[in-house]
Protein backbone atom coordinates (compact mmCIF):
# COMPACT_ATOMS: atom_id res chain seq x y z
CA UNK A 1 0.00 0.00 0.00
CA UNK A 2 1.14 3.84 -0.80
CA UNK A 3 0.36 6.39 1.93
CA UNK A 4 -0.49 10.00 0.82
CA UNK A 5 2.77 11.24 1.68
CA UNK A 6 4.50 9.15 -1.17
CA UNK A 7 1.50 9.83 -3.40
CA UNK A 8 1.86 13.21 -3.13
CA UNK A 9 5.76 13.33 -4.27
CA UNK A 10 5.46 11.28 -6.98
CA UNK A 11 2.38 13.59 -8.31
CA UNK A 12 5.16 16.52 -7.54
CA UNK A 13 7.61 14.72 -9.63
CA UNK A 14 5.01 13.99 -12.87
CA UNK A 15 4.50 17.44 -12.85
CA UNK A 16 7.68 18.88 -12.77
CA UNK A 17 8.61 16.33 -15.57
CA UNK A 18 5.53 17.34 -17.29
CA UNK A 19 7.00 20.88 -17.05
CA UNK A 20 10.15 20.13 -18.73
CA UNK A 21 8.70 18.55 -21.67
CA UNK A 22 6.89 21.49 -22.33
CA UNK A 23 10.09 23.47 -21.97
CA UNK A 24 11.40 21.03 -24.73
CA UNK A 25 8.65 21.27 -27.05
CA UNK A 26 9.08 25.07 -27.05
CA UNK A 27 13.04 24.80 -27.01
CA UNK A 28 12.34 22.60 -30.27
CA UNK A 29 9.51 24.97 -31.85
CA UNK A 30 7.17 21.78 -32.40
CA UNK A 31 4.91 24.03 -34.69
CA UNK A 32 8.03 24.64 -37.32
CA UNK A 33 8.62 20.93 -37.39
CA UNK A 34 5.53 20.15 -38.08
CA UNK A 35 5.16 22.54 -41.04
CA UNK A 36 8.85 21.74 -42.43
CA UNK A 37 7.61 18.01 -42.63
CA UNK A 38 4.25 19.12 -44.33
CA UNK A 39 6.28 21.01 -46.96
CA UNK A 40 9.00 18.87 -47.50
CA UNK A 41 6.29 15.99 -48.00
CA UNK A 42 5.02 18.01 -50.32
CA UNK A 43 8.36 18.14 -52.24
CA UNK A 44 8.95 14.09 -51.97
CA UNK A 45 5.66 13.81 -54.04
CA UNK A 46 6.36 15.85 -57.18
CA UNK A 47 7.20 13.27 -60.09
CA UNK A 48 10.04 14.34 -60.25
CA UNK A 49 11.53 14.23 -56.92
CA UNK A 50 13.86 11.48 -57.98
CA UNK A 51 15.28 12.99 -61.02
CA UNK A 52 18.33 14.63 -58.92
CA UNK A 53 19.07 11.34 -56.84
CA UNK A 54 21.82 13.37 -54.57
CA UNK A 55 19.27 16.15 -53.86
CA UNK A 56 16.20 13.90 -52.74
CA UNK A 57 18.64 12.11 -50.77
CA UNK A 58 19.37 14.96 -48.78
CA UNK A 59 15.22 15.97 -48.30
CA UNK A 60 14.97 12.77 -47.21
CA UNK A 61 17.17 13.02 -44.54
CA UNK A 62 16.08 15.80 -43.30
CA UNK A 63 12.51 14.59 -43.21
CA UNK A 64 13.57 12.02 -41.67
CA UNK A 65 15.10 14.06 -38.90
CA UNK A 66 12.03 16.11 -38.55
CA UNK A 67 9.72 13.56 -37.83
CA UNK A 68 12.07 11.89 -35.62
CA UNK A 69 12.11 14.93 -33.32
CA UNK A 70 8.41 15.63 -33.73
CA UNK A 71 7.47 11.82 -32.89
CA UNK A 72 9.93 11.68 -29.94
CA UNK A 73 8.79 14.99 -28.30
CA UNK A 74 5.28 14.61 -28.70
CA UNK A 75 5.60 11.33 -27.42
CA UNK A 76 6.88 12.33 -24.45
CA UNK A 77 4.01 14.49 -23.83
CA UNK A 78 1.49 12.14 -24.61
CA UNK A 79 3.38 9.60 -22.61
CA UNK A 80 2.96 11.94 -19.56
CA UNK A 81 -0.43 12.70 -20.22
CA UNK A 82 -0.99 8.66 -19.64
CA UNK A 83 0.93 8.32 -16.37
CA UNK A 84 -1.44 10.90 -15.47
CA UNK A 85 -4.22 9.21 -15.78
CA UNK A 86 -3.05 6.00 -15.24
CA UNK A 87 -2.52 7.39 -11.36
CA UNK A 88 -5.72 9.25 -11.32
CA UNK A 89 -7.68 6.29 -12.36
CA UNK A 90 -6.12 4.37 -10.17
CA UNK A 91 -7.28 7.00 -7.01
CA UNK A 92 -10.65 6.32 -7.70
CA UNK A 93 -10.62 2.82 -8.02
CA UNK A 94 -8.93 2.59 -4.27
CA UNK A 95 -10.64 5.67 -2.79
CA UNK A 96 -11.55 4.40 0.31
CA UNK A 97 -8.11 3.13 0.91
CA UNK A 98 -4.62 3.43 0.05
CA UNK A 99 -3.73 2.26 -3.57
CA UNK A 100 -2.18 -1.36 -4.43
CA UNK A 101 1.45 -1.28 -4.27
CA UNK A 102 1.97 -3.28 -7.64
CA UNK A 103 -0.58 -1.14 -9.14
CA UNK A 104 1.56 1.94 -8.01
CA UNK A 105 4.95 0.06 -9.06
CA UNK A 106 3.38 -0.41 -12.78
CA UNK A 107 2.65 3.76 -12.96
CA UNK A 108 6.19 4.30 -11.86
CA UNK A 109 8.68 2.21 -14.41
CA UNK A 110 6.23 3.51 -17.01
CA UNK A 111 7.19 6.98 -15.35
CA UNK A 112 10.75 6.11 -15.38
CA UNK A 113 10.99 4.81 -19.31
CA UNK A 114 9.79 8.54 -19.91
CA UNK A 115 12.37 10.26 -17.42
CA UNK A 116 14.82 8.12 -19.54
CA UNK A 117 13.16 9.17 -23.17
CA UNK A 118 13.52 12.50 -21.50
CA UNK A 119 17.29 12.76 -20.97
CA UNK A 120 17.71 11.94 -24.50
CA UNK A 121 15.61 14.45 -25.86
CA UNK A 122 17.49 16.72 -23.54
CA UNK A 123 20.62 15.68 -25.21
CA UNK A 124 19.14 15.91 -28.74
CA UNK A 125 18.44 20.00 -27.77
CA UNK A 126 22.27 20.43 -26.39
CA UNK A 127 22.96 18.27 -29.84
CA UNK A 128 22.08 21.37 -32.59
CA UNK A 129 24.91 22.49 -34.34
CA UNK A 130 24.90 22.44 -37.99
CA UNK A 131 26.76 19.31 -38.48
CA UNK A 132 26.20 17.21 -35.24
CA UNK A 133 23.74 14.92 -36.86
CA UNK A 134 26.65 13.72 -39.22
CA UNK A 135 28.92 10.93 -39.21
CA UNK A 136 32.79 11.56 -38.50
CA UNK A 137 35.94 11.09 -39.34
CA UNK A 138 38.35 10.49 -36.17
CA UNK A 139 41.97 10.76 -36.30
CA UNK A 140 44.28 9.28 -33.39
CA UNK A 141 47.75 10.17 -33.48
CA UNK A 142 50.65 9.08 -31.26
CA UNK A 143 52.18 11.50 -29.73
CA UNK A 144 56.16 11.92 -28.98
CA UNK A 145 57.47 8.84 -26.63
CA UNK A 146 58.03 6.07 -29.08
CA UNK A 147 56.54 2.38 -28.60
CA UNK A 148 54.69 3.77 -25.56
CA UNK A 149 52.93 6.63 -26.76
CA UNK A 150 52.16 4.27 -29.93
CA UNK A 151 50.83 1.89 -27.47
CA UNK A 152 48.84 4.24 -25.85
CA UNK A 153 47.25 5.21 -28.98
CA UNK A 154 46.19 1.79 -29.99
CA UNK A 155 44.44 2.04 -26.45
CA UNK A 156 42.06 4.52 -27.31
CA UNK A 157 41.88 2.96 -30.80
CA UNK A 158 40.29 0.12 -28.92
CA UNK A 159 38.32 2.31 -26.33
CA UNK A 160 36.31 4.19 -29.66
CA UNK A 161 36.24 1.27 -30.97
CA UNK A 162 34.29 -0.59 -28.54
CA UNK A 163 31.95 3.03 -27.98
CA UNK A 164 31.08 2.37 -31.39
CA UNK A 165 29.82 -1.32 -30.96
CA UNK A 166 27.69 0.02 -27.71
CA UNK A 167 26.46 2.86 -30.02
CA UNK A 168 25.49 0.10 -32.93
CA UNK A 169 27.86 2.84 -34.95
CA UNK A 170 29.75 0.96 -37.66
CA UNK A 171 33.26 1.84 -38.44
CA UNK A 172 35.57 1.88 -41.24
CA UNK A 173 39.30 2.11 -40.87
CA UNK A 174 40.27 4.54 -43.76
CA UNK A 175 44.02 4.73 -43.13
CA UNK A 176 46.31 3.19 -40.30
CA UNK A 177 50.26 3.26 -39.87
CA UNK A 178 51.24 0.66 -36.94
CA UNK A 179 54.16 1.64 -34.35
CA UNK A 180 57.63 0.23 -34.76
CA UNK A 181 57.28 -2.31 -32.54
CA UNK A 182 54.11 -2.07 -31.11
CA UNK A 183 50.37 0.48 -31.03
CA UNK A 184 50.14 2.53 -34.11
CA UNK A 185 51.23 6.07 -35.20
CA UNK A 186 48.25 6.71 -36.67
CA UNK A 187 45.04 5.88 -37.70
CA UNK A 188 41.57 7.42 -39.13
CA UNK A 189 38.39 5.80 -38.48
CA UNK A 190 35.08 6.74 -40.29
CA UNK A 191 32.20 7.11 -37.98
CA UNK A 192 28.72 6.17 -39.54
CA UNK A 193 25.97 7.02 -36.53
CA UNK A 194 23.03 9.49 -35.39
CA UNK A 195 24.80 12.41 -33.99
CA UNK A 196 28.48 10.93 -34.22
CA UNK A 197 30.65 14.27 -34.94
CA UNK A 198 28.32 16.27 -32.32
CA UNK A 199 28.88 13.36 -29.53
CA UNK A 200 32.86 12.71 -30.56
CA UNK A 201 33.93 16.46 -30.34
CA UNK A 202 33.95 15.57 -26.50
CA UNK A 203 37.02 13.47 -28.10
CA UNK A 204 39.18 16.28 -29.96
CA UNK A 205 42.47 17.43 -27.95
CA UNK A 206 44.96 15.90 -26.73
CA UNK A 207 44.69 12.56 -24.03
CA UNK A 208 47.34 12.30 -21.38
CA UNK A 209 48.05 8.54 -19.81
CA UNK A 210 50.39 8.39 -17.00
CA UNK A 211 51.15 4.22 -16.04
CA UNK A 212 53.97 2.07 -15.21
CA UNK A 213 55.35 1.32 -18.74
CA UNK A 214 55.07 -2.37 -20.12
CA UNK A 215 57.98 -1.22 -22.66
CA UNK A 216 60.39 -0.06 -19.83
CA UNK A 217 62.55 -2.88 -18.16
CA UNK A 218 62.77 -1.18 -14.60
CA UNK A 219 58.78 -0.64 -14.70
CA UNK A 220 58.75 3.07 -14.01
CA UNK A 221 56.39 5.09 -14.32
CA UNK A 222 55.51 7.00 -17.21
CA UNK A 223 53.60 9.92 -19.16
CA UNK A 224 52.23 9.46 -23.15
CA UNK A 225 50.15 11.88 -25.06
CA UNK A 226 48.03 11.04 -28.34
CA UNK A 227 46.08 13.99 -30.42
CA UNK A 228 42.31 13.21 -31.57
CA UNK A 229 40.55 14.83 -34.23
CA UNK A 230 37.39 14.93 -35.11
CA UNK A 231 35.64 15.99 -38.42
CA UNK A 232 32.09 16.02 -39.78
CA UNK A 233 31.73 13.75 -42.93
CA UNK A 234 30.17 16.08 -45.39
CA UNK A 235 27.85 15.48 -48.12
CA UNK A 236 28.54 16.48 -51.63
CA UNK A 237 26.10 19.40 -51.21
CA UNK A 238 27.67 20.86 -48.01
CA UNK A 239 30.89 21.24 -50.01
CA UNK A 240 29.97 22.49 -53.37
CA UNK A 241 31.13 25.60 -52.88
CA UNK A 242 34.55 24.77 -52.18
CA UNK A 243 36.65 24.18 -55.30
CA UNK A 244 40.68 23.05 -55.07
CA UNK A 245 42.20 23.69 -58.33
CA UNK A 246 45.05 21.15 -58.98
CA UNK A 247 48.03 23.26 -58.73
CA UNK A 248 47.10 22.98 -54.80
CA UNK A 249 47.01 19.44 -54.09
CA UNK A 250 49.67 16.85 -54.24
CA UNK A 251 48.85 13.64 -54.67
CA UNK A 252 51.25 10.30 -53.63
CA UNK A 253 50.41 6.96 -54.04
CA UNK A 254 51.93 3.90 -52.67
CA UNK A 255 51.22 0.16 -51.91
CA UNK A 256 48.26 -0.14 -49.02
CA UNK A 257 49.31 -2.17 -46.12
CA UNK A 258 45.02 -2.39 -45.01
CA UNK A 259 42.59 -4.81 -45.62
CA UNK A 260 41.83 -3.77 -48.91
CA UNK A 261 42.04 -7.45 -50.69
CA UNK A 262 44.87 -9.22 -52.95
CA UNK A 263 44.80 -6.72 -55.98
CA UNK A 264 44.66 -3.49 -53.18
CA UNK A 265 47.70 -5.28 -51.34
CA UNK A 266 49.58 -6.01 -55.06
CA UNK A 267 49.06 -2.64 -56.42
CA UNK A 268 50.03 1.60 -55.53
CA UNK A 269 46.18 1.76 -54.59
CA UNK A 270 46.62 3.93 -51.43
CA UNK A 271 46.58 7.46 -51.85
CA UNK A 272 48.21 10.52 -49.79
CA UNK A 273 46.77 14.18 -50.82
CA UNK A 274 48.63 17.13 -49.20
CA UNK A 275 46.78 20.93 -49.97
CA UNK A 276 49.33 23.13 -50.01
CA UNK A 277 47.09 26.21 -48.56
CA UNK A 278 46.17 24.78 -45.75
CA UNK A 279 49.23 21.96 -45.16
CA UNK A 280 45.89 19.64 -44.46
CA UNK A 281 47.28 16.06 -45.27
CA UNK A 282 44.74 13.04 -46.14
CA UNK A 283 45.56 9.45 -46.83
CA UNK A 284 43.24 6.91 -47.64
CA UNK A 285 43.59 3.05 -48.64
CA UNK A 286 40.70 1.26 -47.39
CA UNK A 287 39.67 1.76 -50.89
CA UNK A 288 40.06 -1.37 -53.39
CA UNK A 289 41.28 1.04 -56.18
CA UNK A 290 43.46 3.73 -56.63
CA UNK A 291 40.46 5.78 -57.77
CA UNK A 292 37.76 5.44 -55.13
CA UNK A 293 40.57 6.23 -52.71
CA UNK A 294 41.34 9.22 -54.48
CA UNK A 295 37.24 10.06 -54.30
CA UNK A 296 37.63 9.57 -51.18
CA UNK A 297 40.29 11.65 -49.99
CA UNK A 298 39.03 14.32 -52.04
CA UNK A 299 35.63 14.33 -50.18
CA UNK A 300 37.72 13.93 -46.75
CA UNK A 301 40.04 16.87 -47.92
CA UNK A 302 37.02 19.33 -48.46
CA UNK A 303 35.18 18.80 -45.27
CA UNK A 304 38.66 19.37 -43.15
CA UNK A 305 38.87 22.64 -45.44
CA UNK A 306 34.96 23.73 -44.03
CA UNK A 307 35.38 22.51 -40.80
CA UNK A 308 39.10 24.44 -40.55
CA UNK A 309 37.36 27.23 -42.17
CA UNK A 310 34.23 26.89 -39.24
CA UNK A 311 36.66 27.11 -36.80
CA UNK A 312 38.66 30.39 -38.08
CA UNK A 313 35.32 31.74 -38.41
CA UNK A 314 34.67 30.83 -34.61
CA UNK A 315 38.14 32.30 -33.44
CA UNK A 316 37.61 35.81 -34.97
CA UNK A 317 33.68 35.38 -33.09
CA UNK A 318 36.22 34.68 -30.10
CA UNK A 319 38.76 37.79 -30.33
CA UNK A 320 35.53 40.10 -31.03
CA UNK A 321 33.91 39.39 -27.93
CA UNK A 322 37.52 39.56 -26.24
CA UNK A 323 37.52 36.06 -24.59
CA UNK A 324 40.91 34.15 -25.10
CA UNK A 325 40.76 29.87 -25.86
CA UNK A 326 43.84 27.70 -26.69
CA UNK A 327 44.21 25.70 -30.02
CA UNK A 328 41.55 23.04 -29.91
CA UNK A 329 44.10 20.36 -31.17
CA UNK A 330 47.06 20.97 -28.78
CA UNK A 331 44.66 21.26 -25.44
CA UNK A 332 45.08 18.76 -23.35
CA UNK A 333 41.38 17.91 -22.25
CA UNK A 334 41.15 14.03 -20.55
CA UNK A 335 43.99 12.21 -18.30
CA UNK A 336 44.42 8.80 -17.73
CA UNK A 337 46.12 7.68 -14.60
CA UNK A 338 46.93 4.30 -14.09
CA UNK A 339 49.47 4.29 -11.44
CA UNK A 340 50.11 5.33 -8.47
CA UNK A 341 46.05 5.59 -8.26
CA UNK A 342 43.17 4.89 -10.67
CA UNK A 343 41.17 7.54 -12.63
CA UNK A 344 40.19 8.95 -15.28
CA UNK A 345 39.87 13.32 -15.42
CA UNK A 346 38.21 15.26 -17.68
CA UNK A 347 39.70 18.43 -17.30
CA UNK A 348 36.95 20.96 -18.97
CA UNK A 349 34.03 19.90 -17.17
CA UNK A 350 36.30 18.44 -13.48
CA UNK A 351 33.95 14.69 -14.21
CA UNK A 352 35.99 11.98 -12.71
CA UNK A 353 35.73 8.65 -12.80
CA UNK A 354 37.89 5.98 -10.92
CA UNK A 355 37.88 2.39 -13.07
CA UNK A 356 39.75 3.71 -16.04
CA UNK A 357 39.18 -0.29 -17.44
CA UNK A 358 35.93 0.53 -17.75
CA UNK A 359 36.56 4.12 -19.44
CA UNK A 360 39.16 1.64 -21.66
CA UNK A 361 36.32 -0.33 -22.70
CA UNK A 362 34.11 2.26 -24.23
CA UNK A 363 32.15 3.94 -21.83
CA UNK A 364 32.04 7.47 -22.40
CA UNK A 365 28.64 8.38 -22.27
CA UNK A 366 28.95 10.52 -19.14
CA UNK A 367 31.60 12.04 -20.00
CA UNK A 368 29.90 13.18 -23.64
CA UNK A 369 26.58 14.26 -21.92
CA UNK A 370 29.11 16.67 -19.39
CA UNK A 371 31.09 17.90 -22.34
CA UNK A 372 27.72 18.87 -24.04
CA UNK A 373 26.44 20.87 -20.50
CA UNK A 374 29.97 22.13 -20.32
CA UNK A 375 29.92 23.37 -23.67
CA UNK A 376 26.01 25.33 -23.51
CA UNK A 377 27.17 26.94 -20.28
CA UNK A 378 25.68 24.61 -18.18
CA UNK A 379 28.77 23.85 -15.85
CA UNK A 380 30.47 26.77 -14.64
Amino acid sequence: MKNLPELYDFKSDIKKLSEKINIGITCVNIDDIIKNIETLKVETHASNFWDDAKKAGIISQKLAEFERSRNLWLGLQSGIENISEMLELLEQENLEENINTDDFAEVVEEFIKIQKKLQSAEQELLLSGEFDSRNALLEITAGAGGTEAQDYAEMLLRMYLRFCERKNWSVEIIEKSNGTEAGIKSCVLEIKGHNAFGLLMAEKGTHRLVRQSPFNAKNLRQTSFAGVMVTPELEDADVSNISIPDSEIRIDTFRSSGSGGQHANKTDSAVRMFHIPTKITVVCESQRSQHQNKEKAMQILKSRIVQRMREDEEKKAVAVRGEHTEAAWGTQIRNYVLHPYKLVKDLRTTYEVTNPDLVFDGDLDVFHQKFLEWKAGNIK
